[in-house]
């Protein structure tokens, strides 16, 4: 499977951002998603993540309450949206996933992900 992300761009700060990733050549059924993101100067950092089901969502806790990411099967596609953007917010944010037989659970890590996007660049502006 072949990931695509789309919905990059310049913010403005404050405002929101829905970032969408797209499977080609395959489907997200047996596969938990995430976001990740890098930063300039910064390490890849896990954003938020969904298992295979759709039913378990895990946040970043310093993201908590401003993410939301979220899974359609019919569409094939995981969305990530952000409320509230900020400056620190400006990044690299890639989609990655891998085939898991768990229904609910969804790695951290992104050594555990097999699978990427080549990313989409997020601007944001004060």
């Amino acid at each position: 499977v072949q990931l695509v992300e789309s919905g990059g761009g310049l913010v403005q700060a404050g405002g929101s951002l829905r970032l969408s990733c797209v499977a080609i050549g395959g489907t997200f059924r047996d596969y938990a998603v995430a976001w990740f993101r890098q930063g300039p100067g910064k390490g890849r950092e896990f954003v938020a993540g969904v298992g295979q089901s759709g039913g378990n969502v895990r946040y970043a806790d310093s993201l908590l309450g401003r993410v939301i990411i979220s899974k359609d099967k019919l569409t094939n596609t995981v969305a990530l949206e952000m409320d509230n953007v900020k400056s620190e917010d400006t990044a690299v944010y890639y989609c990655a996933a891998y085939w898991t037989d768990s229904s609910y659970y969804v790695s951290t890590d992104p050594n555990h992900f097999g699978t990427w996007g080549q990313g989409t660049q997020v601007y944001v502006s004060s």
